[in-house]
């Protein structure tokens, strides 16, 4: 149950074996079909898959397991600036990786799902957690996110691997870089825009994920983000936490784990009429189709 499509196994755990041990073997106990530890930086595949092992290597029998079979990875440049200046190298970095974790026999080798995360990020918070304002972005760093986007885009392509999409506040640019790059496979994460930019989305045959923050929608925005949630076909949603990020209602404000994405399951299973177990068991078949996971 309780399938989590994104979120960032090294900052839940903050790079300890035993607490990634104990998420792991709580996640097992829940049946937990699918969890995807996301990248979001060109070198950072190898050291999360090792954290992962040293926190499997913690955990006996059944549990182990199980925790190793629901475990899988992306990898992806997120558009930070120096990321996007450094464009070329950081690919080449990334494809390495890539390629180093696909080989056979190494550990975790055929549970590289996805690449990602990747995109573009339009919104300027120069207090918040991004780091970022607009004044850190002129036409050559503006023109190069998208080349770096589509960069990945292409890779993935190569691989034939689903894409996690970052899009905020981009929503024409994404889709300008998507018909450009002519691949449509993958995810739009942490959905954030509205149902005419959904079914463009959903049109070319993406997923739609939906976060712990479609939770706590500003009452003005609920009815609106309801619908959306009812729009969105069975066959194309997704749900995730982006721990440690965006923790939803009733534990909003605490730092998320994909232990939380229950809530958020529950919480679209009342605004679809059906019963959460139905939406698990929808999330994971999703899963399989998208990941190609028997």
């Amino acid at each position: 149950m309780y399938s989590d499509t994104h979120f960032h196994f090294s900052l839940v755990t903050g790079n300890n074996a035993a607490t990634g041990a104990a998420l792991l073997s709580a996640l097992a106990e829940r049946n937990c079909f699918f969890g995807m530890d996301i990248g979001t930086s060109c070198g950072d595949l190898a050291g999360r898959q090792q954290l992962a092992t040293s926190s499997l290597d913690r955990i006996d029998g059944c549990s182990r397991i199980k925790a190793a079979d629901l475990l899988h990875f992306s990898a992806g440049i997120w558009p930070d600036p120096e990321a996007i200046r450094k464009r070329t190298e950081q690919l080449s970095v990334l494809e390495s990786q890539v390629t180093a974790a696909q080989k056979n026999g190494v550990l975790f080798a055929g549970k590289l799902a996805a690449i990602g995360e990747c995109g573009l990020d339009h919104h300027w918070n120069q207090s918040g957690t991004d780091s970022r304002c607009e004044s850190d972005f002129n036409q050559a760093l503006f023109d190069g996110e998208k080349e770096l986007f589509e960069m990945q885009l292409g890779l993935a392509k190569r691989l034939h691997l689903p894409v996690v999409v970052h899009s905020r506040d981009a929503f024409a640019d994404t889709l300008d870089c998507i018909r450009r790059a002519g691949y449509d496979n993958g995810i739009i994460h942490c959905y954030s825009y509205g149902q005419e930019e959904a079914k463009a989305f959903l049109d070319r045959g993406w997923y739609i994920s939906f976060s712990g923050s479609v939770t706590y929608t500003k009452k003005s925005r609920m009815d609106s983000m309801r619908d959306l949630l009812r729009y969105i076909p069975a066959d194309r949603i997704l749900l995730e936490t982006d721990a440690p990020y965006l923790a939803p209602v009733p534990l909003r404000g605490n730092p998320a784990t994909p232990l939380y994405v229950e809530y958020t399951y529950r919480f679209i299973a009342d605004v679809r009429s059906i019963p959460v177990e139905e939406l698990c068991i929808v999330v994971d078949r999703n899963c399989r189709t998208l990941f190609g996971i028997q």
